[in-house]
């Protein structure tokens, strides 16, 4: 009798051990999946408690949330022969995690080499000013060629930031001078439509005091008085041409010899 019931003690302990290590909490962002002698179980389990049979079943645990990659810096070359450095940022989650474990040995490592190649091969495609200019364009064929690449193993590809861009040092001396010039010539711009106002607005001004002489005389003697305020300033009469004719005149009757009878 003790023999049977140390064998009935030790046969209880190991079914509670079983029922114990054979419960399994599943949080509410996880899905298991679960294998039964090889056998991949139609749907996955959870959230909440859930009980697999010991060295019968197999879980993996898949987590839904959304999850952020890191692509490394790729060496890329432009359409116009121009090298760069870019990396970029893609955003995905797992919608189908059944796919996601018996579709792919290892779902993460796919998607950052689908990421890497799919970042090469686009923006090998387009010149540098596209790729600086239209980066939200880019950013949006790269997420959909990246997700159509990983949706067979049930994996979402929500986005792709092109995160950073180093070019070479003598491409951004170029630029910058580039820049410099694209200022110079704006500021050239601006100063001649500014004398091109300025011309339009005198010749509107001359049409006008054309009509009135009097004006002008009246902004003669306005101008007259704004030089007599400063002090050590030397004014300028200008003498009418009336006036001038009638000097002439009349130092040319003074010059006429005289008869003989003006003595």
């Amino acid at each position: 009798m003790p023999q049977v019931a140390l064998v009935l003690f030790i046969v209880v302990i190991i079914f509670v051990l079983m029922l114990v290590n054979g419960i399994n909490i599943i949080k509410d962002y996880e899905r298991a999946v679960v294998y039964r002698l090889g056998h991949m179980q139609r749907e996955a389990k959870g959230p909440g408690v859930i009980y697999v049979i010991p060295f019968l079943d197999k879980i993996n645990r898949v987590s839904l949330r959304q999850e952020m990659m890191e692509v490394p810096p790729q060496d890329i070359i432009t359409r116009d022969n121009v090298t760069l450095k870019v990396n970029a940022v893609v955003t995905f989650r797992v919608i189908d995690p059944t796919k996601a474990i018996n579709e792919s040995a290892n779902f993460l490592y796919q998607t950052s080499q689908f990421a890497q190649t799919t970042l090469r091969s686009v923006l090998g495609e387009v010149e540098l000013d596209h790729l600086l200019a239209h980066r939200d364009e880019l950013n949006s064929r790269i997420q959909t060629i990246i997700d159509s690449h990983t949706a067979p193993f049930g994996v979402k590809v929500i986005a792709v930031e092109v995160k950073q861009v180093d070019l070479p040092e003598s491409m951004l001396r170029a630029m910058a001078k580039q820049a410099e010039a694209e200022r110079e010539r704006r500021s050239k711009i601006i100063h001649a439509q500014g004398e091109f106002d300025a011309s339009a607005k005198l010749v509107e001004a001359a049409a006008l005091l054309a009509t009135q002489p009097m004006t002008l005389q009246l902004r003669y003697l306005q101008t007259l008085a704004e030089i007599g305020v400063e002090k050590n300033t030397t004014i300028v009469f200008p003498l009418p041409m009336e006036l001038m004719n009638l000097l002439n005149r009349t130092a040319a009757i003074a010059e006429l010899p005289k008869g003989p009878n003006a003595a």
